[in-house]
């Protein structure tokens, strides 16, 4: 059997697909390194969202490639979002690669590469082999997208929605679980419409239902939700599940009523402003994190202005931002009025320096509360995790003033003490 090195790229969603790529592999026979100079196999998972990512992968593929001169490689494999997107093309541009999967054909894999091809449980579900540390992980819940963003690509890659069985996803989480995960991150391109295509409603409460049930998951938090689909009933779900952690994640990309329409995103400022003064009046402990977009084609400055006004009034803990990048075969990269690239970056700038005062005004409010800290690591001799307020990989850290000893993967509590810009300092309860 062959030694395989999987590079992954991209979104936590494209995560998931390499956690099963990897287990089917596994399944088939194959050793798993993560070492590129130890594998016959080269596989790199790529990114195909926006001009940056497309260009990191290609970056991937030639630094992989390397390997097939002077190393042990004798196979390199490119799947995922970019290969999907742009297979002749890489076909055409770099010979070096051996072969071209999409994001749905990684399941071909043992057959294509040998290996035992009745290796049992070889579904891709059950044969994930988790890249997260072993007590957290994520959730796909859906796949594909429904909504029609002027500029996002993601239906031209991975196409309509669709919804996991419930069932589906219940046992998934069990062995999550049995295997030692506490925390489960749900995701997908739009989890509060999950369940639309399949059961004719969104279903995502009904998951949640289901998912508390799991005795030894510990906290569930749910990602990417959209925001017409949040409703004032949605936050009240969230707050009354004991395991689901008060962290609503809905990325608006603009705040303006003539930019949401531009974009083609469903819901308008008013409801956003709802949901907000909803969670501001009644569940205040919540995280709200959102993410925004500069410079889409026909954003003035006076658009951008009313934006950083909109969150100043209505204030996130967490704002991700990116400028627009046109991509081919969406209506947004033909559209008039295209922003010029300085302007998109000197924006991008004013509404990071905007938020930064406000993400640490929103820490300061934290000061003096306890809250159960996940233990993950040590760092310049300090321990460091995430409390309910930090989705993995996204936002800060919670760092712990003189603590011995603790066991990584613990849930441990901790007085905060004081607040920066994005993380916090704590102190361990006796």
């Amino acid at each position: 059997m062959s030694t395989v090195g999987v590079i992954s790229l991209g979104c936590a969603k494209n995560q998931v697909d390499t956690e099963r790529m990897l287990g089917i592999l596994a399944a088939a026979g194959h050793e798993i390194t993560n070492q590129p100079d130890e594998a016959d196999i080269l596989i790199v998972n790529t990114c195909g969202f926006i001009e940056s990512a497309k260009q990191e992968s290609i970056d991937a593929i030639l630094e992989m490639a390397q390997y097939k001169q002077g190393g042990k490689c004798t196979q390199l494999v490119v799947t995922g979002c970019l290969s999907e997107r742009y297979r002749d093309e890489l076909r055409e541009a770099m010979p070096e690669i051996d072969l071209l999967l999409g994001v749905r054909e990684y399941e071909t894999l043992p057959r294509l590469l040998g290996g035992k091809q009745d290796a049992p449980h070889c579904g891709p579900k059950s044969a994930r082999i988790l890249t997260t540390p072993r007590y957290s992980a994520y959730l796909r819940i859906a796949d594909g997208c429904d909504n029609r963003c002027t500029y996002c690509a993601i239906p031209l890659i991975r196409g309509n929605l669709v919804s996991e069985p419930m069932e589906e996803l219940v046992d998934e989480a069990t062995r999550l679980a049995e295997g030692g995960v506490t925390e489960l991150t749900l995701i997908a391109q739009d989890t509060s419409g999950y369940g639309k295509d399949r059961y004719g409603k969104p279903m995502l409460g009904e998951l949640l239902n289901r998912l508390e049930r799991i005795d030894s998951l510990r906290w569930l938090r749910v990602l990417y939700t959209y925001p017409d689909t949040v409703t004032p009933e949605l936050i009240d779900r969230f707050r009354a599940g004991g395991k689901i952690v008060p962290y609503l994640d809905m990325p608006l990309q603009h705040t303006e009523d003539e930019m949401l329409l531009r974009m083609h995103r469903r819901g308008d400022q008013a409801h956003i402003k709802r949901v907000l003064d909803y969670v501001a009046k009644t569940a205040p402990e919540f995280m709200l994190r959102t993410t925004l977009m500069v410079g889409f084609p026909g954003e003035t400055e006076a658009h951008f202005s009313a934006m950083l006004q909109f969150i100043q009034d209505h204030p996130f803990d967490r704002i991700g931002a990116f400028a627009f990048s046109p991509e081919e075969g969406t209506a947004a990269a033909t559209l008039p009025d295209q922003v010029p690239e300085e302007v998109k970056q000197e924006r991008l700038s004013r509404l990071m320096q905007t938020q930064q005062p406000i993400s640490r005004a929103r820490n300061e409010r934290r000061v003096g509360q306890v809250v159960d800290v996940l233990i993950e690591g040590i760092e310049n001799d300090r321990y460091f995790g995430r409390s309910y307020a930090e989705a993995p990989d996204v936002d800060g850290k919670v760092y712990l003033e003189r603590a011995d000893d603790l066991i990584i993967g613990s849930y441990m509590p901790v007085r905060l003490t004081r607040a920066e810009e994005y993380d916090m300092i704590g102190k361990l309860l006796e």
